[in-house]
């Protein structure tokens, strides 16, 4: 048990140490970064409905 609570009182230590490193985006950086994801979302998304309705009407047009 002992050796239990060692562990987990060095990886939290460690998780500590870890989270001083982490460097945080300023609110500039992050609004475009989430601009930028928002536009890939939305092409890709059109981009496979338009695919979708591509393959939806050569499956028609084959079944008929």
């Amino acid at each position: 048990m002992a050796q239990f609570i060692d562990q987990s009182v060095g990886f939290l230590r460690e998780v500590r140490e870890e989270f001083r490193k982490v460097s945080r985006p300023s609110w500039p950086e992050l609004r475009n970064s989430t601009t930028v994801v928002i536009v890939a979302v939305l092409i890709m998304g059109l981009l496979v409905g338009l695919m979708d309705q591509i393959f939806a009407r050569l499956v028609q047009l084959i079944l008929k």
